[in-house]
């Protein structure tokens, strides 16, 4: 696929992603009027979650008809397809339904295993992470740049924790960020967590399984700020999710020790 195709959907996708994200705060500020639906333990799905993914994914079927989508909520539409758009439309149900800020739109897009495009929109805060495989990542325009810190105990590390993980790989990952002077944020939202990593916010970020549309867009982001991520797509990872490892260049190694702490 032409660069110059990409490029065109880098930045349709920048317009839409942002107008996603401004429909689903008008969810958010309406909670008390939202139906909501148990999927699992601590796993939750609303109306909004719904109606987004669906104005998400009819604006991309107009302007993109040969592409593929797979949403959380959908799942997959033109498998076949040379590119495929891998959405979610709030990273941070749980959070989003509590009334906290840290929830996100995510969207990244996906040819031959390569991620192309990675977005996500903070409506909170108003901040669009963008990212172009081969041209580098913004936050709101500016060029982002991962942490230059060398040890775990000069910054924060986000690690992520869901019913779907492994307790004990998770405490022995904690074990390891504490035992090295580490901190942890885990603030709900996998994909903004990611992006923190990216925006140099954070010196890594880690969890033991996660699925592919809550960390694509940011695993773009990371690697295009040159900082590193395990290989997630790796043994059909866009299916079935895998663990998840980001780290600012410095930190690489640390992070390896811990994720092969957590027993990887």
């Amino acid at each position: 696929m032409l660069d110059q195709s990409i490029n065109h959907r880098f930045q349709a996708a920048q317009v839409l992603v942002r107008d996603a994200g401004l429909y689903a705060l008008q969810w958010f500020r309406n909670l008390e009027s939202l139906h909501t639906e148990k999927k699992g333990p601590q796993d939750w799905v609303s109306e909004a979650d719904r109606e987004v993914e669906k104005m998400i994914q009819k604006r991309l079927k107009l302007m993109f008809p040969e592409d593929g989508f797979f949403g959380e909520e959908s799942g997959f539409q033109q498998k076949d397809s040379e590119g495929l758009w891998v959405v979610d439309p709030i990273d941070g149900t749980s959070c989003f339904l509590k009334g906290l800020p840290s929830w996100c739109v995510s969207m990244a897009y996906v040819v031959e295993k390569e991620i192309e495009i990675g977005l996500i929109y903070a409506p909170c805060t108003d901040e669009l992470f963008a990212a172009h495989r081969g041209n580098g990542a913004t936050l709101n325009g500016r060029p982002m740049r991962p942490s230059k810190a060398t040890l775990l105990s000069e910054g924060i590390v986000g690690l992520g924790y869901s019913p779907k993980s492994s307790i004990e790989a998770t405490q022995k990952a904690f074990a390891y960020l504490f035992e090295n002077g580490g901190v942890y944020h885990d603030i709900g939202s996998a994909a903004l967590m990611i992006a923190y990593v990216a925006a140099g916010r954070y010196l890594g970020c880690y969890e033991y399984q996660i699925n592919s549309w809550d960390c694509l867009a940011g695993i773009c982001m990371v690697r295009e700020t040159g900082g590193w991520t395990n290989d997630f797509l790796a043994k059909d990872g866009l299916h079935s999710g895998n663990p998840v490892l980001a780290a600012a260049p410095d930190i690489k190694e640390s992070m390896l020790n811990l994720f092969r702490a957590a027993g990887h």
